[in-house]
């Protein structure tokens, strides 16, 4: 069993029309949703205004792999709570940063970098696969086509990827690394870019699809009790 943890700010939603329209009961539950129907998956949410983010010691013991919705309220995200999530994916829990999480804390503390882009809304998105053979790309086909979403486009200020398995093109012409892949400490982690708050994206079956696999694919082997740096005698 596959225990996940789904993070969203819920605030978008609670706030504005067109937002709830789309996601009545929040981003973070309509992920839940269509992950909770996998087998082997065990699903349960958090968001930024439950006491300790919704991430105590507790519930981050107990999950293998952490997705991230954020976009306006990154500020207000606690460092210490931050830093707890970063020790946790160092340790082996698996991360995946949705959309404006590229400057989400602990996006940032595992990327390094400023993680900074350009931006527009409201444009046409062909997402391509670029890697095949990936796990995250299983039953994708050649590409994703999204009507309406929100432009993302190079320069993204992002380590090289150790993997990368989706490119953006988009009608005004950016691409943009959407699908990206790496390895930090004993965990991985994935950005993928699509799912901007007013666009119906979390509701596409493909996206659903690439986000299910790459649940499976961040899932650890085992997760470390803690990082350090024994002393060890030598083997004899």
């Amino acid at each position: 069993m596959i225990n996940v943890t789904v993070w969203n700010e819920f605030r978008h939603e609670k706030r504005d029309a067109e937002v709830t329209a789309i996601y009545p009961d929040g981003i973070h539950n309509c992920i839940a949703g269509f992950l909770g129907k996998e087998e082997g998956l065990s699903v349960r949410t958090a968001t930024l205004d439950e006491p300790e983010h919704g991430l105590t010691d507790d519930v981050l013991n107990n999950t293998d792999v952490m997705l991230w919705w954020g976009h306006m309220y990154h500020g207000e995200v606690s460092d210490d709570i931050a830093a707890r999530v970063h020790d946790r994916v160092l340790r082996g829990m698996g991360f995946i940063a949705l959309h404006s999480s590229h400057v989400a804390k602990p996006f940032l503390k595992l990327m390094g970098t400023s993680c900074t882009l350009k931006w527009r809304t409201d444009d046409f998105e062909r997402l391509w696969v670029v890697s095949p053979g990936h796990p995250i790309t299983a039953g994708i086909g050649e590409y994703v086509e999204l009507e309406c979403e929100e432009m993302y486009g190079e320069r993204f200020d992002i380590p090289t990827p150790d993997e990368l398995v989706f490119i953006s093109w988009f009608k005004g012409g950016e691409v943009f690394r959407s699908g990206c892949c790496w390895n930090r400490g004993a965990g991985k982690v994935f950005y993928f870019r699509p799912g901007h708050e007013f666009n119906a994206t979390y509701h596409v079956p493909q996206v659903q699809k690439i986000i299910t696999n790459a649940v499976k694919w961040a899932a650890p082997v085992r997760i470390l009790d803690k990082l350090d740096c024994p002393n060890a005698p030598m083997l004899t």
